[in-house]
């Protein structure tokens, strides 16, 4: 018996996702692991998955990261072996008790990194490494300007916060609420925090700022907090869009890009499978890992849940007030 967690239609993840007897699957075949999952995160990405139109019907597995044991290895396989702790991104349908996986999405997991940790160990720290990097392609970062970083309280948010530090970026959190505003003081005392349910939130960005440009925003959010993060920009500012966790399109009128000569772009964790250099992926593996045992404090486990409460889990993972990713124990 195998069990995985499936779904067959689109619609509310908390709803649709099931426990599913998989059965075991075949024996690994060449530079293929068998891999025993002990734990796996939920992702707002993987619930979007989930929750998006076009399901064909057929039984899907759900989930593309998971953190386990490898039990068996296939012809020409190297470098791991029965009993070796592993991560594995990006592999999908990840959410499984057992699987057969692609020994080149799989990382040896250091032995000081607990399950709950490790399961969240690369595709978190890959996407804040990506946002480092293109935000560095502004002349500025780095030097005087300043980064703005929308949703800064969320797993992503947090990692880019303390991976900037780390390089000397100055960056300016952005959260939803008083209290989330508290809780990133407490965690980075020297980064300034805005809260954009303050009216004059922007205000409060420009004085953080001290007169130094603001070149850079970065936002998972879309919609309208795109449009209000490009009028916090600087002349020839950037916005860096991450994600789309609002459905509505940005409300934009051609002027504010014009005026100010504004740049929009965007970045995924596709992007990084699809364009990206396989020697450029690798190094940027052993990065998310060093920033795994480095900084360890801030991949933060919200709370952990067994299998059979699948359904409890993604509704925890849309929780305001939530802090840190949630983990499902296989």
């Amino acid at each position: 018996m195998s069990l995985a967690i499936t779904y067959r239609r689109s619609g509310d993840p908390a709803e649709i996702l099931e426990v599913t007897d998989i059965g075991e699957p075949q024996s690994p075949g060449p530079g293929q692991l068998r891999v025993r999952v002990s734990a796996f995160p939920i992702h707002p990405g993987d619930l979007m998955a989930v929750s998006a139109p076009g399901t064909s019907g057929e039984e899907q597995i759900a989930g593309i990261e998971a953190t386990g044991v490898v039990t068996g290895d296939g012809a020409g396989v190297t470098g791991f072996s029965p009993g070796t702790r592993v991560t594995f991104f990006p592999h999908q349908g990840a959410w499984c008790q057992v699987l057969n996986i692609d020994a080149a999405t799989a990382v040896p997991v250091p032995d000081s990194v607990p399950d709950e940790v490790a399961a969240q160990m690369l595709c978190n720290p890959i996407t804040a490494l990506m946002l480092r990097r293109a935000a560095q392609q502004h002349f500025g970062v780095g030097f005087d300007a300043v980064v703005l970083n929308n949703a800064a309280a969320s797993s992503v948010g947090r990692l880019f916060t303390a991976v900037a530090e780390q390089h000397q970026i100055a960056t300016i959190s952005i959260v939803r609420s008083e209290r989330r505003a508290q809780q990133l003081r407490e965690r980075f005392p020297s980064v300034p925090v805005a809260s954009n349910s303050d009216p004059d939130w922007i205000q409060q960005v420009h004085t953080a700022a001290a007169g130094r440009p603001i070149s850079v925003a970065l936002d998972p959010v879309g919609g309208a907090a795109s449009r209000d993060l490009l009028s916090a920009l600087s002349p020839g500012g950037t916005l860096i869009i991450y994600g789309q966790l609002a459905q509505e399109p940005i409300p934009l009128h051609a002027a504010t890009i014009l005026h100010s000569a504004l740049g929009i772009r965007g970045l995924t964790i596709n992007r990084w499978l699809t364009a990206v250099s396989p020697e450029q992926r690798a190094s940027d593996v052993a990065t998310a890992v060093m920033i795994t045992t480095d900084l360890p404090r801030h991949l933060d486990v919200a709370a952990v849940y067994p299998l059979d409460r699948i359904a409890d889990a993604a509704r925890d993972v849309t929780q305001p007030g939530k802090v840190g990713t949630v983990v499902v124990k296989a």
